[in-house]
């Protein structure tokens, strides 16, 4: 005899849910979804209450991938339903990775056209005169992710910066946060280890940030993308198989087979993580880069000092020791970090919504 679904009584249950063992139907799981990620975002503020304020200019962390692609289906549905006020955009970073970042980018551009939201694509070879491809063929397969990653943070920053943004919103996921709980312990970076569990995080110097799939598991993401049948494009990175990640991340569904609780458990556990006040103080303060204008720890933002051993082919080490504020002739610089100042109207909002919706009714 057919299970019936534990929600609803009714109708057949179809899915069993990875995060709580309920076997429940297509629909129910629908709404128990949408409706945690909404719970997410109205509580998830620093102190409580909405990552969202009315009005606000949102920015789509979009790769084309299943997390990024059903956040932006996902915030659709709920900016109607709950009158968010949200005038959303898709924003895309291109890192140079051919037979990769371009076919997920076609991907995006679908989804442009599916949810009727406009499309800012920024290109590292753009901003840095670097792509990824010739990042590695320098460097090698060891160390490419630390370049990528600290590129892709500044690049999604400047694109927002240019779109006028006033919030950042990424697909990270339950899981890709316990990873990264797990990897600062490894590290033994305290620093990062107090702010990688919230959800919305923001500086004087940087655009708001949020992850409204905080406690979304990927395995539901990915259950959700199949039953909604989105457009997403789902090949790898094809240099992340050598990332130090990917060790956390075995690591991670090693402990999840055993005990499905485990991701919401570390992610708690990084959550009551509280630096004693001597670790604070010996922790440097930010401040701005002295040759791009992004924030930094030091004279020069990590993205400067990479391009600029890039540019020198440096090694690691000399990357480390070799660096002042002084540019060598002739090197590639990255132009000066500017917020543009985005004077709100009472209307743009609403705008923002009405877009959405006349470009596509979402069941």
């Amino acid at each position: 005899m057919p299970t019936p679904c534990s929600i609803c009584l009714t109708a057949r249950a179809l899915v069993k849910r990875p995060k709580t063992g309920q076997q429940v139907c297509k629909q129910c799981f629908f709404e128990v979804f949408e409706e945690e990620v909404h719970m997410t975002i109205t509580t998830g503020a620093v102190g409580g209450g909405s990552i969202f304020e009315r009005g606000e200019r949102v920015a789509i962390g979009a790769s084309g991938g299943k997390d990024s692609t059903v956040l932006a289906h996902v915030l659709t549905i709920l900016n109607r339903r709950y009158d968010y006020g949200l005038d959303l955009h898709l924003l895309s970073i291109d890192e140079g990775i051919k037979g990769y970042r371009d076919d997920s980018l076609e991907t995006v551009k679908q989804n442009q056209a599916e949810y009727g939201l406009p499309l800012k694509i920024l290109s590292y070879d753009e901003l840095y005169g670097w792509t990824m491809d010739r990042v590695v063929e320098q460097v090698g397969r060891k160390n490419n992710c630390t370049f990528c990653g600290v590129f892709r943070r500044q690049a999604l920053d400047r694109g927002a910066a240019d779109l006028a943004v006033d919030h950042i919103v990424t697909g990270h996921n339950a899981d890709d946060i316990a990873e990264t709980v797990l990897m600062n312990i490894l590290r033994g970076d305290v620093a990062r280890l107090q702010r990688c569990t919230a959800v919305t995080t923001c500086s004087e110097d940087t655009i708001k940030r949020s992850k409204p799939f905080k406690y979304a598991y990927e395995k539901e993401i990915v259950m959700y993308a199949y039953f909604k049948k989105l457009t997403y494009f789902s090949t790898e990175c094809i240099y992340s198989p050598d990332a130090y990640r990917g060790h956390a991340r075995v690591f991670l569904k090693d402990l999840e087979a055993v005990r499905p609780s485990a991701i919401v458990d570390i992610i708690r556990s990084g959550e009551s993580f509280v630096l004693d006040q001597k670790t604070q103080r010996s922790m440097k303060a930010m401040q701005t880069c002295k040759r791009c204008g992004y924030i930094a720890s030091n004279d020069l933002c990590k993205a400067c000092a990479l391009l600029q051993g890039l540019e020198a082919g440096l090694t690691s080490a000399q990357r480390t020791h070799q660096l002042d504020t002084q540019l060598p002739e002739g090197q590639r610089t990255i132009p000066k970090f500017e917020r543009k100042l985005r004077v709100a109207e009472s209307t743009g909002g609403v705008e923002g919504i009405e877009r959405a919706v006349k470009a596509i009714a979402i069941e």
